[in-house]
């Protein structure tokens, strides 16, 4: 690729050794910003929990079930549930952080439009997942607990009562894998917009082959979501949107054609 003066690596010559000071350096700031997070959040692990059980406590408390509660059984089980609150939360956190000192790493190796083209891709990320996290727990997750508590009845067979009664650890993997799920397929755009600017995909392409990425978006909904439809389809929907946006912002980033 042909460069101008002005279109240079903002870089000095620099020997192996120090690549790997500037890495370990790099990294030592990153490791030092989670584990600030971490011991934050850990304080409070109990909030931020109760945060995340709040979709399903404000549907059992519309149910009248004022006393229900979320259980554990296992004496270890509470302390890890509120261990891995922390380290989901100190992820959150911290990524902006970690983000800036990988930037900082290749940044110097770039040169200034290849950096012009990658800031908004960058940017875009953690708004994406966040939008993605915030859609699964401000709409998904209601609509899925409210489907899977339609499945108690006050008499069971015999008479006896079929109640939920969730455990801690269980809800939080559950609510875990669906935020990461949903974060994670809201960058959808990112991805092919970057592929696109690449050369590696065209909007023309991605036009093409919609009606084949449709059903891909249902199948990658199956794999990530749990076996429900209601799940299945909240993930699904918002993906086909993505992938139509997706179609929008690589026409406006690919390379146009030259002119003879």
């Amino acid at each position: 690729m042909a460069t101008t003066e002005e279109d240079t690596i903002n870089d000095k010559p620099m020997p192996l050794l120090e690549h790997l000071v500037e890495l370990r350096r790099r990294l030592l700031w990153s490791g030092a910003a989670f584990m600030v997070a971490f011991f934050i959040c850990y304080h409070f692990s109990s909030e931020i929990y109760s945060f995340l059980a709040r979709p399903l406590a404000d549907i059992l408390e519309s149910k009248g079930g004022y006393n229900r509660t979320l259980i554990y059984t296992q004496l270890y089980e509470a302390f890890f549930t509120y261990i891995r609150v922390a380290f989901f939360g100190a992820a959150f956190i911290a990524f902006p952080v970690i983000a800036t000192q990988i930037w900082l790493f290749i940044a110097p190796g770039l040169y200034r439009s290849e950096k012009r083209a990658f800031l908004p891709f960058l940017a875009a990320t953690p708004v994406l997942f966040v939008a993605g996290a915030a859609l699964a727990y401000y709409f998904v997750f209601p609509a899925a607990w409210r489907f899977f508590l339609s499945f108690e009845t006050p008499t069971g067979g015999g008479g006896i009562p079929i109640q939920l009664m969730p455990k801690v650890g269980e809800y939080l993997d559950l609510v875990m894998k669906l935020i990461f799920a949903f974060g994670v397929a809201f960058q959808l755009p990112v991805g092919l917009s970057l592929m696109a600017k690449v050369g590696i995909v065209s909007s023309a392409g991605l036009k093409k082959y919609r009606k084949y990425a449709y059903v891909g978006m249902f199948i990658i909904a199956a794999i990530l979501a749990p076996p429900d439809v209601i799940t299945q389809f909240g993930l699904a929907i918002p993906l086909i949107g993505l992938y139509e946006i997706s179609i929008l912002t690589a026409k406006l980033v690919e390379p146009k054609p030259l002119a003879d």
